[in-house]
C-alpha cells in the first residue's frame, strides 16, 4: 500500500482521517448550502461600513432588555418567541433577514430564523452572534456602550431566551 492509502486498522490511522473526506462534489454542495444559511460577521460589517445593506435586515432575536443593553447598529429587535404573522405583517418579503443572538451557545437566532422561514421569509443566521461580533472589534450600540467598543462589557448580555 502507498503511504497515502487509508487502511481500516484504526491503530495506524490518524484521527483526522479516520473518516474519509467527502467526494469533492458532495463537499462543494455541503459548503454551498452552509453559506446559504449563515452570514459571516466580516461580510456584514463590510456592508454596514460601505452603506450597502440593500437586500438584508439584521434581526436581534433576544429579549428587548438584551437589545437595549447592546446591539449591532441598524438591527431591529424581534424576540424569537414573538415571531408570528402579526409581528411580521409589515415586513418586506424581498429582504433576507439575518438573525442573531448572543453566541454559538445560544439558539435564539436559530429559533427566530426557523419561525421566519416557516412564515415564508428568506433568512440567514449571523455566525457567532453578538459575542463574536464584539470580539472582532465591530461596533455596537446600546445602554451598555460607554465609549469605545473595547470598553463595552458583554457581562449580562446573555441569551435571554
Amino acid at each position: 500500500m502507498g503511504k497515502n492509502t487509508l487502511v481500516s486498522d484504526d491503530s495506524t490511522m490518524t484521527n483526522t482521517l479516520r473518516f474519509p473526506a467527502a467526494d469533492p462534489a458532495d463537499a462543494a454542495a455541503f459548503f454551498a448550502a452552509e453559506l446559504a444559511f449563515e452570514a459571516d460577521p466580516d461580510d456584514v460589517v463590510r456592508d454596514l461600513e460601505a452603506g450597502t445593506t440593500e437586500g438584508f435586515q439584521l434581526v436581534e432575536t433576544r429579549s428587548p432588555e438584551a437589545f437595549a443593553r447592546v446591539r449591532i447598529p441598524g438591527a431591529i429587535n424581534l424576540p424569537h418567541w414573538d415571531v408570528d404573522e402579526t409581528t411580521t405583517a409589515g415586513w418586506d418579503r424581498d429582504l433576507v433577514y439575518v438573525c442573531y443572538c448572543e453566541s454559538f451557545e445560544c439558539n435564539a437566532a436559530t429559533k427566530g430564523a426557523l419561525k421566519l422561514s416557516r412564515l415564508g421569509f428568506k433568512v440567514k443566521r449571523l455566525a457567532g452572534g453578538i459575542t463574536t461580533w464584539h470580539a472582532s472589534g465591530y461596533p455596537v450600540e446600546g445602554d451598555a456602550v460607554s465609549g469605545a467598543v473595547e470598553h463595552v462589557s458583554l457581562h449580562g448580555v446573555s441569551c435571554d431566551c
